[in-house]
Parts: structure tokens; C-alpha cells; sequence
């Protein structure tokens, strides 16, 4: 099992910047990839980002292409995701997962909202 801890979130103007941070810890001594998703309200999870372990991959959405950056500490267990020039269409709950790609990951975080105002 592993088991992740984001933080980071909160409130935002538009332009502004946010880093997430997440914590893994269990059985991380496995090399597992490590991403960001998000739900808005009223619309499906969808990826935001992930990173294998090495870092030498890494997926971006196309709508957070240049304003966003995923990056990992291994000797901390830790994932951030920076997030610059934010926009309101970016506020949503944003979830870390590990264990997996695209939309299918073993293990998830409990979400840390994110609130862009206009």
C-alpha cells in the first residue's frame, strides 16, 4: 500500500502561482510513476500531468502546456506540481496518484482544492 498526502492548495488570482506538493509513504521502495489529476465541478477526473521515476518522461495536458511543471524528489518520496499563470478554468480538485499512467493508477490521494478568481 501506499499512501499520499497532498498539500499546496488554496486560493488564487488569475496569474498567480500555486505548487502542490505530495508525500508518499508505504511501500514506496517500488519505482512507480507519479501524477496530477483533476475534477472540476460537475465534470470527469482527467490528467493533468505524470512523471516516471526517473523524471526522463513526463505528460502534460495540452491546456496546461508551459504554465505547468511536475517534478520529483525520490530521496523525499515527494511529487510537486508547479503551477504558473493560473486561470479560473484551472480551479478544481486537484488529486495526486501513483502506481500508474493515464487514467489508470493504483493509488490516490485525498485532494487539495485549487480556486483561481477572475
Amino acid at each position: 500500500q501506499v499512501q499520499l498526502v497532498e498539500s499546496g492548495g488554496g486560493l488564487v488570482q488569475a496569474g498567480g502561482s500555486l505548487r502542490l506538493s505530495c508525500a508518499a509513504s508505504g511501500r514506496t521502495g517500488s519505482s512507480v510513476a507519479m501524477g496530477w489529476s483533476r475534477q472540476a465541478s460537475g465534470k470527469e477526473r482527467e490528467l493533468v500531468a505524470a512523471i516516471n521515476w526517473s523524471g526522463s518522461n513526463r505528460y502534460y495536458q495540452e491546456s496546461v502546456k508551459g504554465r505547468f511543471t511536475i517534478s520529483r524528489d525520490n530521496a523525499k518520496n515527494t511529487v510537486y506540481l508547479h503551477m504558473n499563470n493560473l486561470k479560473p478554468e484551472d480551479t478544481a480538485v486537484y488529486y495526486c496518484a501513483a502506481g500508474g499512467w493515464g487514467s489508470a493508477w493504483l493509488y490516490w490521494g485525498q485532494g487539495t482544492q485549487v480556486t483561481v478568481s477572475s
